[in-house]
């Protein structure tokens, strides 16, 4: 582990024997209230379940101490790792790993709430009775804010990521993110995420291309409320920053990713003469709030579709 990274303990840490790591990375995100329901199934997972934090360069004396105190009074066993940079998502989810103990790995992310009160517990009794390759369990928008200014976020999130386990099993490595995610370390070993994309998008779901091929991708119903929506803008940004990701994803795996909706729609506006001018109307046109929030969402899909077009 780097000189760079602080460690802080829970009290049982020391002496826990866990078979199931929660990873969860963070960056100027604040994990307490996500802490706080997880402790809340301390007793009924008797030790067979511990949390991996990553804070990855936030840089904020005060929520490390908040946090410290937190984890200290915490009866789950829990690490810190504060780290003085940025490393990104790849590296820091390779990391995660490598600081974990259990035999399966629950990638978690910072802005998830369980949706249900048996949710470490369903992980554990599923690692030790199946002990599946990778499996996920899927999230939702049952607890997530309802304010207008994510309506165009929520309204996407529902049409291709809020979908049911028995959908997301035709397509297993289409349907999977690090959000809600249980690998077994002996794949993780075999196949880490892929440390040249960078930024925002996409590694998780290249991850799972590669994995696909050598092990099976279950899906399960043990879902968590996706709590960070992002404005329009926020969103875009996001999307902007995640381009050379998609194109490298494509490079990799053109046979899959010729399939996809967004593949499409991108080699289609890749033909059209004055596309960055019609880029910017797509933009417009989601940020336009007297529109419906359907017209705006296809808007924003087109948006992103048009920035891949000169990625791919």
């Amino acid at each position: 582990m780097s000189a760079r990274a602080k460690m802080t303990y829970s009290p049982a840490w020391k002496a826990a024997k866990p078979a199931v790591s929660v990873l969860i990375p963070f960056l100027r995100d604040d994990p307490a209230a996500l802490l706080n329901l997880l402790d809340e199934e301390a007793a009924s997972v008797g030790g067979a379940v511990e949390i991996v934090l990553l804070d990855d360069g936030t840089g904020d004396a005060a929520l490390t101490g908040r946090l410290s105190s937190q984890i200290k009074a915490m009866a789950l066993p829990v690490r810190l790792i504060t780290l003085a940079s940025n490393e990104g998502r790849s590296i820091g989810r390779n990391r995660l790993a490598s600081a974990a103990r259990g035999g399966s790995l629950l990638f978690l992310d910072s802005d998830m709430r369980p949706d249900h009160r048996r949710f470490l517990r369903d992980w554990a009794d599923l690692a030790a009775r199946e002990d599946p390759a990778v499996a996920f369990g899927g999230f939702s928008l049952l607890q997530a804010p309802t304010d207008a200014r994510f309506a165009v976020h929520r309204a996407m999130a529902a049409k291709s990521e809020c979908v049911p386990y028995t959908e997301r099993a035709r397509q297993p490595e289409k349907y999977v993110y690090t959000s809600n995610l249980l690998v077994r370390r002996d794949v993780f070993e075999a196949e880490a995420f892929d440390p040249g994309f960078t930024g925002w998008g996409w590694e998780d779901v290249e991850w799972a291309m590669r994995v696909s091929r050598r092990f099976r991708v279950v899906h399960l119903d043990n879902a968590a409320t996706h709590m960070g929506l992002d404005t329009v803008a926020a969103l875009a940004g996001k999307y902007e920053q995640s381009a050379p990701n998609f194109a490298r994803m494509a490079h990799r795996h053109p046979e899959i990713v010729a399939t996809y909706p967004s593949y499409k729609a991108a080699r289609l506006l890749k033909r059209l003469p004055g596309l960055p001018r019609l880029r910017r109307m797509m933009r417009s046109g989601a940020d336009t709030t007297w529109l419906p929030v359907g017209a705006r969402a296809f808007s924003l899909r087109l948006y992103r579709a048009a920035l891949y077009a000169e990625a791919v």
